[in-house]
């Protein structure tokens, strides 16, 4: 019996790149049964925000070259280089389409977000965004000088900031300020940079908000009980 099992096992010789040669192993001579992988296709959906077509009004024109699109309309012009994911064409009906160029989950993924993008190009050169914030607190208010934006918040010296080209400021009673322009993205990543000096706290709900924010409000300390 012990012959037997002695006979099934093999020396061999192993070289290691780190331990170099190894010796003296024993290795079982029993055949192993192959092990099957299951493969499983994915499906990759249409998006449903991406396969719709984008309306383009008569006042915008559009110049497409190959992977570069140029938008230009009466408030400004943009542009945008898509990647291979995804294509732009320009159909009959003068609309613009996005679609996929390959059929993978990254463009899966991509297709919506730039037919959104592409959207807002459009809608941005045409009708233009806005955003609007309002500053709570007493003694927050906020003025223009020339091309900056002037912001009291409580510190010890007032906010100075640079308009981006492209963006007008407006501010109304002190306290209620209107940011425009074409590019939503400069548009929103602004208005950002001004809430950021300032975010609403949650408790009195003092700081600059966004006009359409609801900011949650938390229940103060209660005193100690005599």
């Amino acid at each position: 019996m012990a012959s037997s099992l002695t006979s099934s096992f093999q020396s061999c010789n192993l070289r290691s790149v780190f331990f170099g040669e190894i010796t003296g192993i024993q290795v079982a001579s029993v055949p192993v049964s192959r092990v099957g992988f299951l493969r499983k296709s994915i499906e990759c959906k249409e998006s449903r925000i991406g396969k719709n077509p984008i309306e383009v009004p008569s006042n915008v024109t559009i110049i497409l070259e190959g992977q570069d699109l140029k938008v230009k309309g009466p408030l400004g012009e943009l542009s945008r280089t898509y990647p291979r994911e995804v294509k732009v064409e320009k159909v009959e009906s003068g609309q613009l389409r996005v679609s996929k160029a390959v059929d993978t989950r990254r463009a899966n993924q991509m297709h919506g977000l730039f037919r959104t993008l592409t959207d807002n190009m459009v809608v941005g050169v045409s009708k233009g965004f806005d955003k609007k914030l309002q500053l709570i607190g007493v003694g927050y208010r906020a003025m223009l000088e020339g091309k900056d934006l002037v912001l009291n918040l409580g510190f010890s010296h007032p906010v100075r900031m640079a308009i981006p080209d492209g963006i007008q400021v407006k501010v109304e009673e002190n306290t209620r300020i209107t940011v425009s322009g074409y590019d939503k993205c400069a548009i929103g990543q602004f208005a950002a940079s001004i809430r950021k000096w300032r975010p609403p706290e949650p408790y009195k709900g003092k700081g600059v908000k966004y006009a359409d924010e609801i900011v949650r409000r938390k229940e103060g300390k209660a005193g100690k009980k005599k």
